[in-house]
């Protein structure tokens, strides 16, 4: 069956369409002031990476190849000039709700940006004395002409253009100079308590205090004007096989050249005149409608850090505690609660405490003999890697698999192996070609004479700070079947040799896809014999065409498909003969969705997994991953009600897909349900 282009739709704007969700939640007036800061900064993160990647992949795709037919039937010539007027009209209102109404909000609850117009005397001072002492030191204005080249400026900096009149000490009258902002610079300063007026927490931009003293960095000339400019680059990274002896070593010299790829977007101040416009478009080869002209920072992701300075409870939002599962709420040690029956963990309702408690009690437990675990995100500072190095210099045996090319964590994750190689840990870094992203750790235990294995695999990332922000599903478990699948998964990863067959799990590349469209063709079989048929699916992202494919069959066979896509669905839900019986929303609220599940019901059967994979080509055929059943019936039940049908109920946080691709957000009649506040209540009261 060939699918006509047009019932696929862009994922480029099926992304940007995601960005207007979370800037909806900035305009929601219920949510605390600087929470409602934070979404705005998260859409410009979310910009950036769209930039650094999606664009950046496609501005290469119009050149090398012009004729490439995507997904929606599209060129990339063409894609890019739809992306590009959705891109500025999701960034217009950005910036114009920063202005009508978020920062009018945050000055309302004492929390005040000052414009350079309204610093009174003590302020002006205060900041000059700031300016000389903690600027001046570190900036080093760079006047262009021919000894003075355009400099490399790094990916997303702060820059400024400033124009110049009158000759200098050796007589040049270049006209333009270039001052860097390091990125050690705040780029936003608060004000002593003293200089703010009735207790209000008061802040200044960097970029007005450059502005206003602009001229002491040009002495004797004129400044006719100066403009804040930030440019985004190419940051994605490709390693070439045929050259490759060691992975680690190729991926530091790429990580040296990331922040200085091809130009991809140029953000300037509003006020920036035309002719200083073209001067940087030409300088970074760019064209028209790669400039965003804002009125603002240029880079609101900095101002994330703002709630860190602002002691004011009710500003954000409130504190939980994360409970634990009862069995561990007992005190019944770890190892124990998991040999007497599967703990299913739903985070961040749940603590990620009994995680690290797996791998910090292993570490030093002298009947553990061996530990295995992947390595996708942990940050910088991990208690889970230290762990690791303790048990490797405890004399363990230590295996650990670290994806060197975990996008924007490539260097903490290259530390972190050279940290566990020095320590005495085997590492290994995959199957080149292939991301690992699957979430395993296996912990062999010697008990009675015999060997245990003790397991934990999950949706997310073993990332202690986002299991606070992220809504996952992890299981811990010592059934020995599905503890040899994950032995042989790792065996499959750090050696040579077949797949083998496994006994519950599913993995990418190799069985996951075909599982999920067999179980896609068997709810059709049911529902073509009259029996009742039911798909429901949660992830993150819906992109792969065959399983589009699949479940536009199993609509136009009966098969009722619920899915709960958070961001970027490549299907169109509802169109009369294709896809009537399936429905899409999507849910934003405080926590990022993150969770992966799959329901079939399979004529009662109710097969359910959970899963590191969304449905996207990248994660069925170019990463490693795992899907593993929950067979505990009490633990299926949890699971089917917390992270499926809550969800569909939700009528706060839930968005409806259209059949363009489109989002409606569902209006509460009568009582309002809230999926995350339902289960914070439940698990943290």
């Amino acid at each position: 069956m060939s699918m006509p282009h047009d019932n696929l739709l862009n994922r480029e704007l099926g992304l940007l369409e995601f960005n207007r969700r979370v800037m909806a939640q900035a305009e929601e007036e219920y949510l605390p002031i600087l929470e409602r800061l934070k979404y705005l900064c998260i859409v410009s993160s979310n910009m950036d990476e769209f930039y650094e990647v999606r664009v950046a992949w496609l501005k290469d795709a119009a050149q090398t190849t012009p004729d490439r037919i995507l997904a929606d039937g599209s060129t990339p010539a063409e894609a890019l000039n739809k992306i590009s007027a959705a891109a500025h009209e999701v960034v217009r209102e950005q910036y114009r709700l920063l202005r009508e109404e978020i920062f009018p909000a945050l000055r309302a609850d004492n929390i005040i940006f000052l414009r350079r117009n309204e610093w009174d005397a003590a302020q002006k001072a205060w900041i000059s004395d700031y300016f000389f002492r903690e600027l001046m030191p570190i900036l080093t204005p760079i006047g262009l002409d021919p000894s003075h080249p355009f400099p490399r400026l790094l990916n997303k900096s702060l820059n400024f253009i400033v124009e110049l009149e009158g000759a200098d000490a050796f007589g040049r009258e270049s006209g333009i100079a270039i001052v860097q902002a390091p990125r050690i610079l705040p780029r936003v300063i608060k004000l002593p308590a003293e200089l703010a007026a009735d207790g209000a927490d008061t802040f200044v931009f960097l970029s007005s205090i450059l502005h206003s003293h602009v001229q002491e960095l040009f002495p004797g000339m004129q400044v006719k004007g100066c403009y804040q400019f930030r440019v985004t680059r190419d940051s994605d990274l490709s390693v070439d096989d045929d050259d490759v002896k060691n992975l680690r070593t190729a991926l530091q010299g790429e990580l040296r050249q990331r922040q200085y790829g091809d130009a991809v977007r140029l953000e300037i101040a509003d006020t920036c005149p035309a002719h200083m416009e073209e001067f940087l478009l030409h300088t970074f080869a760019l064209q028209k409608h790669d400039v965003f002209r804002v009125d603002g920072p240029v880079n609101l992701v900095r101002l994330m850090q703002v709630p860190d300075f602002v002691d004011r409870p009710e500003t954000k939002f409130a504190p939980f505690q994360a409970s634990l599962p009862d069995i561990l709420e007992k005190k019944t040690p770890l190892f124990d609660a998991i040999r007497k029956g599967d703990i299913l963990l739903h985070h961040p309702f749940q603590t990620f405490q009994p995680v690290i408690d797996l791998l910090t009690q292993a570490a030093s437990d002298p009947s553990v003999v061996a530990i295995k675990m992947t390595v996708y995100r942990t940050g910088t500072d991990s208690v889970l890697m230290e762990s690791l190095i303790a048990a490797a210099r405890a004399g363990k045996q230590v295996t650990v698999v670290v994806e060197l090319m975990a996008r924007f964590d490539e260097e903490a994750n290259i530390s972190w192996a050279t940290r566990l190689e020095d320590a005495g840990a085997h590492v290994v870094y995959g199957v080149f070609g292939y991301k690992i992203h699957a979430k395993m750790l296996l912990v062999v235990r010697r008990e009675e004479g015999l060997l245990r294995r003790y397991v934990h695999l999950g949706t997310g990332n073993y990332h202690p700070r986002t299991a606070r922000l992220y809504t996952d599903f992890g299981l811990m478990t010592c059934n020995e079947e599905i503890a040899t699948d994950v032995n042989d998964l790792f065996v499959q990863i750090t050696g040579l040799g077949r797949a083998g067959e496994l006994k519950h799990l599913y993995q990418s590349p190799f069985t996951l896809h075909n599982m999920i469209t067999s179980a896609i063709d068997r709810e059709i079989e049911h529902a073509q014999a009259g029996k009742p048929a039911q798909i429901i699916a949660k992830m993150n992202a819906l992109l792969e065409p065959q399983v589009i494919r699949a479940l536009y069959r199993a609509s136009q066979a009966g098969v009722k498909i619920t899915l709960i896509v958070r961001g970027v669905c490549a299907l169109r839900p509802g169109v009369e003969g294709l896809s009537e019986n399936i429905s899409v929303r999507s849910i934003v609220g405080r926590f990022l969705e993150h969770t992966r599940v799959f329901y079939f019901y399979n004529d009662k059967a109710e097969n359910l997994f959970i899963s590191s994979a969304d449905w996207m080509g990248r994660n069925f055929f170019r990463r490693i991953e795992t899907c593993v059943p929950i067979l505990d019936a009490k633990l299926k039940r949890r699971v089917i009600r917390e992270g499926l049908k809550i969800y569909l109920e939700d009528n706060t946080n839930a968005w409806e897909m259209q059949q363009d691709g489109s989002y409606r957000r569902r209006v509460a009649r009568g009582k309002g349900r809230c999926a995350q506040d339902i289960l914070l209540q439940e698990y943290t009261g």
